[in-house]
């Protein structure tokens, strides 16, 4: 029994974390589930199965957190002070500084500074060491004692404030961390800037450091009971070694696709727990659809995909099964127009009166709308900006994980750049952030345009900025100078632009539309970017380069994509208007499309003669029966065809919807062998290009 009671008393700050992580994980998961429960029904079921198996998962997020204090207390001794034992601690410490300063060991893109911290880190434990080696016992038992205080006052912040970002997240995008937390933990300059812009962040802060230290005082006795208690290393290393067994077989066992017990995608998200999705996100960054993914062999893929991209104006250049490129020939006399394309922030089709928009935010859009050619059955690939972009440059169907943007290797693919830089053109991206973001710079500049970013602006020029760049009325200013450049070089031009300021915060310039800036509003995002557009259009029809210019304005994703289901087709629907005036008649289009087919259909409306490996096809050349589009996340793949859904998913599964195409709900179908194999044909061989690097610019002309 005496043993026992020493045992707890010594190993108390491990079950003290333990227990603090376990308690915050389910306390969160509890806030979470009240804070959906008003617009999402979960049967009782649902619920009791979330909070199970989410205990699981919160039971091995807190013993990572623990494992560091068991190891701590198991090798905690006063012998490495001793005369025999003094100097083997600070050159061990020396030879990891020496590795850290002369090695590229810690890597360096995840934040520019991680490198300097971790090494500061191991300076500061060789100076701890050597004032503790120098110092008295009493003065150590003293030493400790304070930093265990500290440590667990530390360990309470970590988790609370862990809690409240997963609040937020839930709050933005109704999902547990994933892909897109991974991403902000890479950008942390614009997301700490987004955050202090869009909430009270220093009294959020200071009451974490309130409960926390309230937290800290009541559990202080038990903390200065652990440190007068001793035990024998025997028994510290029973207790340590089993523990170190339990959680390893706790994480061996561990599946993180248990959590996806129902089919209401919020009782799955509910049953995850914030860190260990966040730590599988990370690990699982980019995801091989071979692997994850059902396949079928690459040459019957290849041959299905070769017929679904046949159209009347192009003919395949090769009987190369595993060959997609084809000759584009329309026939009839290249127009050498300009081409102006506005990628919009996060603007969903709903937002505009056409589809049913209530709010009247998009009054320059919706007047525009009756004035241009205008697409109402148009789908983004997924729900980021860089997905757009992947789309609208490289016209090819999303690959699992992240945006091609964002891979090493991403160097000189076959782009809509390519071809209108084989053409002639000056081609550009044209963007009011730092275009580092996302590695903007980099994809873009290597793959055929020319990239113009936030730097590029002269500071008299900018009226108001936010963490995430210009406001846009600041980028079109200055496009406009660039484009009356770009008609003074003699050079026909098409110039790529990515709005910024429907973007939380939501902050703009006052005065400009009804909604103040204050109140930071996506309604007020998305009028403030409404109005700029149609600025920007009326300052360029006074220029001379305006009647041969083709302006497209189409979103790079909707604002927000979650539901009940995994992949609501109500959060990809997307508009898209083509305006020139006296050049194209204005008119609906309602056939259903890709944003993926944009690229070949800008191109088309020029009747372009080049050679094509785009997976997207000219709209105005696909023949009826033959309409599909893409939808995604990181992880799940759809495919829409017809009223149908097929949705790929990792560990090979398939499943089949009937989409509402209002509300975004769906009714489960049985699969259809036919549509799933066009579905895995249309991904399966954009994965096998990209792995395989076919994907190339082939020699345009």
């Amino acid at each position: 029994m005496k043993t026992t009671k020493a045992l707890i008393r010594y190993f108390s700050p491990a079950l003290i974390t333990l227990l603090l992580v376990t308690s915050m994980s389910t306390i969160t998961r509890l806030l979470l589930f009240f804070r959906s429960a008003a617009v999402v029904d979960l049967s009782f079921g649902q619920v009791t199965g979330a909070f199970l198996i989410g205990f699981f998962y919160d039971l091995l997020v807190a013993g990572f957190f623990t494992l560091p204090v068991v190891l701590h207390l198991w090798w905690l001794n006063e012998k490495s002070y001793s005369d025999r034992w003094k100097w083997v601690m600070p050159v061990a410490y020396l030879v990891v500084i020496f590795i850290l300063v002369f090695t590229s060991l810690v890597p360096k893109e995840f934040n520019k500074d991680l490198r300097l911290v971790v090494i500061g880190y191991f300076c500061c434990r060789l100076l701890i060491f050597l004032l503790l080696s120098a110092a008295g016992d009493s003065f150590r038992q003293a030493w400790r004692k304070y930093v265990l205080v500290i440590d667990v006052f530390l360990l309470c912040f970590i988790i609370t404030f862990n809690a409240l970002g997963e609040w937020f997240f839930w709050d933005e995008f109704s999902t547990r961390y994933n892909f897109i937390a991974v991403d902000y933990l890479v950008y942390t300059n614009e997301v700490i800037g987004n955050i202090r812009q869009s909430y009270p962040v220093g009294w959020l802060i200071a009451a974490l450091l309130a409960l926390s230290l309230l937290v800290t005082f009541l559990l202080r006795n038990q903390l200065f009971n652990a440190v007068r208690e001793t035990l024998s290393f025997r028994y510290r290393s029973a207790v340590a070694l089993t523990f170190i067994v339990v959680i390893g077989a706790g994480y061996g066992m561990a599946d993180p696709e248990w959590r996806k017990f129902s089919k209401n995608e919020y009782a799955n998200e509910l049953a995850g727990n914030g860190i260990y999705e966040f730590g599988n996100a990370f690990w699982n960054n980019e995801l091989d659809y071979f692997r994850f993914y059902r396949t079928m062999p690459d040459k019957e893929a290849f041959s299905l995909l070769r017929k679904e991209l046949g159209t009347s104006s192009s003919k395949f250049i090769s009987n190369d099964v595993f060959d997609i490129e084809r000759e584009v020939n329309y026939g009839r006399p290249e127009k050498k127009m300009n081409v102006v394309l506005i990628s919009v922030e996060s603007l969903s089709a709903g937002y505009l009166n056409a589809f049913g928009g209530k709010y009247n935010i998009t009054p320059k859009l919706d007047s525009l709308a009756r004035q241009s050619m205008f697409f109402t059955n148009l789908y983004a690939s997924g729900t980021r900006t860089v997905r757009g972009l992947e789309a609208l440059s490289l016209s090819i169907p999303p690959t699992p994980g992240q945006s091609i943007v964002k891979r090493p290797g991403n160097e000189h693919l076959f782009s809509l750049g390519s071809v209108f830089k084989s053409k002639g053109y000056i081609t550009q991206y044209i963007y009011g952030g730092d275009s580092y973001f996302d590695n903007m710079d980099y994809f873009f500049s290597n793959n055929s345009y020319d990239v113009i970013d936030r730097d590029k602006i002269p500071a008299n020029k900018i009226h108001y900025a936010n963490i995430w760049g210009v406001a846009d009325e600041d980028l079109f200013t200055h496009t406009l100078s660039v484009l009356d450049s770009n008609y003074q070089a003699g050079k026909p031009f098409f110039s790529h632009i990515m709005t910024v300021s429907n973007h939380r915060p939501f902050t703009y310039p006052d005065g400009r539309i009804d909604i103040p800036s204050a109140s930071q509003s996506r309604e007020g995002g998305v009028k403030y970017t409404d109005y700029c557009i149609g600025k920007f259009l009326s300052d360029a029809e006074r220029k001379p380069w305006f009647r041969n210019t083709i302006f497209v304005i189409v979103a790079d994703h909707c604002a927000g994509s979650a539901g009940s289901v995994e992949l609501p087709v109500t959060g990809y629907h997307i508009p898209m208007l083509i305006y020139s005036p006296g050049n194209i008649q204005p008119r609906e289009i309602s056939t259903v499309s890709a944003q993926i087919d944009i690229a070949p259909t800008i191109l088309g409306m020029l009747n372009f003669r080049y050679k094509s490996k785009f997976f997207g096809r000219d709209i105005f050349d696909i023949s009826p029966g033959s309409e599909r589009a893409f939808i995604s996340t990181y992880q799940g793949l759809g495919f829409i065809r017809s009223d149908r859904v097929v949705i790929q998913s990792p560990m090979k599964k398939i499943q089949a919807y009937v989409p509402d195409f209002v509300t975004g709900k769906s009714t489960p179908v049985a699969v259809n062998d036919t549509l799933v194999k066009q579905a895995i044909a249309w991904y399966q061989c954009a994965s096998w290009l990209i792995r395989n690097k076919k994907y190339n610019s082939p020699s345009v002309q």
